[in-house]
């Protein structure tokens, strides 16, 4: 956001009108499209307000916290708008945050503080999305292992 030569972005929070392109942006990368609630996302828009990126923070049954459903439309990749997206929500919520990725993203994410934690660390939510990814991995060829990373607060 502050390369004079990148092209400009600003962060916001989600409009309701928004709902569909947010699921619309996040099925297209074949992430998870469950509990896609437009009020927990913030969104990147370009010069003309429109959606460039987007990332929300989950909140699981068992009480903990998932940085989730980080999409950057392929034309902004590689311009600093995931960076702005995570360090935002780093900042607004302090405490420990999970997220899951390909293990190929880990180092992306520890950049940020995150590490890969063992199946003894994840709280219950994590540990069965874990354990349901390796039953399909066991039926289906996947290139990449699910990683589940935890940054402390």
């Amino acid at each position: 956001m502050g390369d004079p030569n990148l092209p400009k972005f600003t962060l916001r929070s989600a409009r309701q009108d928004e709902a569909q392109l947010i699921k619309a942006v996040i099925r297209a990368e074949q992430l998870n499209p469950m509990n896609l609630n437009w009020r927990h996302f913030t969104l990147a828009v370009d010069e003309r307000d429109q959606l460039i990126g987007c990332v929300q923070i989950k909140q699981h049954n068992d009480g903990s916290y998932e940085l989730a459903s980080l999409v950057v439309l392929p034309a902004w990749r590689g311009q600093g708008v995931a960076r702005a997206l995570i360090e935002y929500l780093l900042a607004s919520h302090p405490g420990e945050l999970y997220l899951t990725c390909r293990s190929s993203l880990e180092p992306f994410y520890q950049k940020f503080g995150f590490r890969a934690v063992d199946l003894d660390e994840m709280t219950p939510y994590f540990r069965r999305i874990w354990r349901i990814f390796k039953v399909i991995k066991s039926l289906v060829r996947l290139p990449d292992r699910l990683s589940v990373m935890l940054k402390n607060g």
